[in-house]
């Protein structure tokens, strides 16, 4: 008990002397300040207008240091790419600039090519899309009662694309290319669809009842670019009257829904014709089954169409080619993330290697951290400038001081699983310490390498903590999954 008076009357004093302490530099600093003021009020209008000046800024910059320092920012993913859309000019130049990183830009280039020689030819593509069986082919063979099209019982009859002619009343040329189906088995078949949708100036998006969720995602992706569409509900002579309607008003619906906007007369209901099995009574009371043509009921389609081409085909022009123009961006992105993940193991490569190289070099206590701080900055820095990031170098100390406090966790288990994986090899099974320590240190490196690259493409940033937490999940992991090739790599340079 005496004991703990003792200590209350401690803090006691100590809390009086904080106080008079507190209260005396208080009262110097006010004193300092006003015999400023005064001196300022009397001299020069300007010198105090300086003054106050300078010292704003002296307490702007020390509370922007201090929140450099002190306040952590929030990772957040890295945000999509602007939804405006793209000229020409700026997809050309995206493609000139990572052509010259060393990008293999043919896709993105061959889809402008594509372009191009559809302009010239200067006529109106309409697209047929929709899943197998849908009856797009024989929507084209009732258009277009001459087209050499193979119209099969058997669901996925289009194989490839083939384009047919077709010349409006008002003498506006059309193309119709015959797409695959989407939804077979052959995905690529449906990305020869998909791609060939995204070229024409207008799809006309066949169904045959309600939408799937399959049809619901294909019109989405149709619409993010922009395409002009019109819902062909084909077979319609298997509803009522009543059905019709109800089905037509669903469908208006599910686009709606989808941030669609299309009016009524975009969404038609038709029959494509065929033939169709009729039970037919004999006059012996047996009965038949006959096949019998079915009448193609087109006109709203081919009314729907008209409507869609009058005037200026200009916009649709200019429709098409911002689809297309995304469709190369899209190319170009796909093609740049494949180089960056081919170069980003080359340099986090190239990085463990010298790692390992270096603790082998060592020759005092310490030097190693020195050649092991001068690759890790150089790779943080490679790797940024890889993916569009400019680290700064109070961000890339504050991850190499984070990495460097749990490295001190791994490090014991680096060195267990290096001990092990070098026993793999006949003869190294009591191998020398420091090659030990050496595979140990290029595990780690491999996993920071791995770990940035994650964090780098997920924020499209280098955001210091965060990149540290990743290292510190996923060291096992890779420690795991290298340790037989950077076991190799410090056998291969400790022999050289």
């Amino acid at each position: 008990m005496k004991l703990d008076r003792f200590i209350r009357i401690a803090i006691a004093v100590a809390i009086g002397l904080i106080f008079i302490v507190a209260t005396g530099a208080l009262l110097f600093i006010t004193e300092a300040a006003l015999n400023v003021w005064d001196r300022l009020k009397a001299g020069p209008p300007a010198l105090l207008y300086a003054y106050v000046a300078l010292m704003l800024l002296l307490a702007v910059t020390a509370l922007w240091l201090i929140w450099q320092l002190v306040v952590r920012r929030k990772a957040s993913p890295r945000r999509a790419a602007s939804s405006k859309p793209l000229s020409r000019g700026e997809i050309e130049s995206r493609i000139r600039e990572a052509e010259a990183s060393g990008v293999d830009v043919s896709a993105a280039q061959s889809e402008l090519r594509e372009l191009a020689q559809r302009q010239q030819h200067g006529a109106i593509e309409l697209c047929f899309f929709g899943e197998i069986s849908a009856g797009k082919s024989s929507l084209i063979k009732a258009l277009v009662p001459d087209a050499d099209v193979m119209i099969d019982v058997v669901g996925g009859s289009t194989e490839n694309v083939k384009s047919y002619r077709w010349r409006t009343a008002a003498g506006t040329e059309l193309l119709w290319p015959a797409v695959p189906g989407i939804g077979g088995v052959d995905g690529d078949l449906s990305e020869i669809a998909t791609t060939e949708a995204q070229r024409s100036h207008v799809v006309l998006f066949v169904c045959d009842g309600d939408l799937t969720r399959g049809e619901m995602r294909s019109i989405e992706a149709l619409l993010k670019f922009d395409k002009p569409l019109v819902l062909v509900l084909n077979k319609a002579d298997r509803f009522s009257v009543d059905e019709q309607a109800a089905l037509m008003e669903k469908l208006l619906e599910r686009i709606d829904a989808l941030g669609g906007e299309l009016s009524r007369d975009q969404v038609v209901a038709v029959t494509a014709g065929g033939e169709a099995d009729v039970v037919e009574q004999r006059a012996d009371g047996s009965e038949q089954t006959v096949q019998r043509k079915r009448p193609a009921d087109i006109g709203v389609l081919v009314v729907a169409i008209n409507r869609m081409l009058e005037g200026d085909a200009t916009p649709l022009d200019q429709r098409r080619e911002r689809a297309v123009f995304q469709m190369a961006a899209s190319r170009l992105a796909d093609a740049e993330s494949r180089y960056r993940q081919q170069r980003a193991e080359q340099i986090i490569r190239s990085s463990t290697r010298k790692a390992v190289v270096g603790a082998m070099a060592a020759i005092s206590p310490g030097t190693d951290l020195l050649i092991q701080g001068y690759v890790g900055t150089t790779m943080t820095r490679d790797l940024g400038r890889l993916y569009g990031a400019a680290p700064r170098d109070l961000e890339i100390e504050e991850f190499l001081s984070l990495r460097q406090s749990r490295v001190g966790r791994a490090l014991p288990l680096s060195l267990a699983v290096a001990g092990n994986g070098l026993k793999a090899f006949p003869g190294l099974g009591t191998v020398a310490g420091g090659l030990v320590h050496a595979v140990a240190y290029g595990l780690i490196f491999d996993a920071l390498g791995r770990s940035l690259v994650h964090t780098l493409k997920r924020y499209g940033e280098l955001v210091p903590d965060t990149a540290a937490e990743e290292f510190e999940e996923g060291i096992s992991e890779h420690l795991e999954a290298g340790v037989r090739r950077i076991a190799k790599m410090a056998l291969d340079e400790s022999g050289d």
